[in-house]
């Protein structure tokens, strides 16, 4: 079911030129170990300006919006939450258009699923991002990813988390470098 719906979101977004990378729980997919996870998350590359063309194409490919005030809604968080009627898979489509995201989309990794290139977020971008939501299911997956792939760019990782700390005037930069300590006494 996730398979087929990721192929259909991205050659739509292909067709309509939208940049994009998959996160979340499925991107851990690819890096870590199999989990369940219920939905689908897509940073665009597009900002709020592109919520017309997102609508559009999510009503082509059955997608039904999950709020009733979708430009409200997105506007006050910057995503687009709908559900695919066959599946009952959520999918976030989340606006952005920052040096971050413009950086993350560019590294993001296609990995061909049949006939049909996914792109997924770069390996640092996944940790990157579920450092910033930081519960603990997120420290988990980033636990299992860092094990796994040993040979990740960490000063990729620690330069946007210490940017993050400037500006969202948190210890992202402090918890990561915590996180690998443990992980090397474990």
């Amino acid at each position: 079911m996730f398979q087929n719906l990721l192929k259909k979101l991205a050659s739509a977004l292909s067709k309509n030129k939208i940049p994009y990378m998959i996160i979340g729980g499925q991107a851990v997919l690819i890096y870590g170990e199999p989990r369940l996870t219920k939905d689908i998350d897509l940073t665009l590359g597009i900002g709020l300006e592109g919520l017309p063309k997102i609508r559009a194409m999510a009503e082509s490919l059955g997608l039904r919006s999950l709020v009733s005030n979708i430009d409200r809604f997105v506007k006050e968080t910057m995503v687009f939450p709908v559900v695919d009627e066959k599946s009952g898979i959520r999918v976030d489509f989340i606006f952005s258009y920052s040096p971050y995201e413009r950086q993350a989309i560019e590294r993001a990794r296609k990995i061909t699923m049949g006939r049909t290139g996914v792109k997924f977020a770069a390996l640092e971008d996944v940790v990157i991002h579920k450092m910033i939501a930081g519960r603990p299911r997120d420290m988990e997956d980033i636990r299992i990813v860092l094990l796994k792939n040993p040979g990740y760019d960490s000063k990729y990782i620690e330069k946007w988390l210490m940017e993050f700390d400037v500006s969202l005037r948190k210890t992202y930069l402090k918890d990561f470098k915590a996180l690998k300590k443990k992980l090397k006494t474990d």
